[in-house]
């Protein structure tokens, strides 16, 4: 365990070192801020529109940014090591492949999980102050809601990081795979999703459970679950023949993390030095 830690903590101080904190708690926090400060400017208003949108608009902004974030931060994890000569120099240590991966892993989860709390605090604050003192309570579970969802979602996306950058033979083709699993995982399912509530018209009760089959699905069903049924779009309509649990759909985020971190170790015990 000693050994874990201190692979972890190596890993979250490179992170911090090479401002992968900073520049993402940056990013989200400005993003973020613009959100909920200026959420009526699309209707022709200005400030703050009220919490369920915001989370929604929120909700968005995290299934579009963060999962890229985690794939860039961790796509050459394994094979850019392997281009080093660093995992060459790790054969020669008293430490098993699977202790290595699970403490860098580790690390690059810690700088994610901070910058994506810290980005998100700037929006909290604007939201407290926006909000009647008697709704502050909804404001810090909502906001909950969101962090801990938004953070899985990254930890689920960094978990496929690992798995794509242990089957890579070159970072340039891990990065390709990274971004098309992005293009796949948050662009092309949605719409496919969206255009199959369109086209089947009967016997598609199966169709909302797709939505758990995509942890960028289960993230946005977390976040809806601390929200107003009505305040949903279209395609998060399908909700309502899903689990509504919250605990239910947190656990289905975290197989999400276990699932491709479990097979990124598998094929990694396995890989040629």
């Amino acid at each position: 365990m000693r050994l874990l830690l201190t692979i972890a903590h190596k890993e979250f101080r490179d992170g911090l070192r090479h401002r992968w904190v900073l520049g993402i708690a940056v990013l989200l926090g400005v993003l973020a801020l613009g959100i909920a400060a200026f959420g009526a400017a699309a209707s022709g208003g200005t400030g703050f529109t009220g919490l369920s949108t915001t989370l929604i608009s929120l909700s968005t902004l995290s299934m579009l940014l963060i999962p890229l974030i985690a794939l860039m931060l961790a796509y050459d994890a394994i094979v850019g090591e392997d281009e080093g000569g660093t995992l060459l120099l790790l054969a020669t240590y008293p430490m098993s492949r699977r202790t290595w991966l699970l403490g860098k892993f580790m690390g690059h989860a810690w700088v994610l999980g901070l910058a994506t709390l810290c980005g998100f605090a700037v929006a909290g604050v604007v939201i407290a102050f926006a909000t009647p003192e008697a709704a502050l309570a909804e404001v810090a579970a909502g906001l909950t809601t969101l962090i801990v969802s938004s953070v899985l979602l990254g930890w689920s996306f960094l978990a496929l990081a690992y798995w794509i950058s242990a089957r890579a033979g070159s970072k340039q083709a891990a990065a390709s795979q990274a971004l098309i699993t992005w293009f796949v995982f948050v662009l092309v399912l949605d719409l496919a999703l969206l255009a199959l509530l369109v086209g089947v018209r009967q016997g598609g009760a199966w169709l909302p459970w797709l939505m758990l089959a995509n942890p960028a699905e289960c993230f946005r069903l977390l976040v809806l679950s601390a929200v107003e049924p009505h305040q949903a779009s279209a395609i998060t309509a399908l909700a309502s023949a899903t689990p509504r649990s919250s605990l239910l759909l947190a656990l289905l985020q975290v197989v999400w993390v276990l699932l491709p971190l479990g097979l990124a170790i598998r094929r990694f015990e396995h890989r040629a030095l």
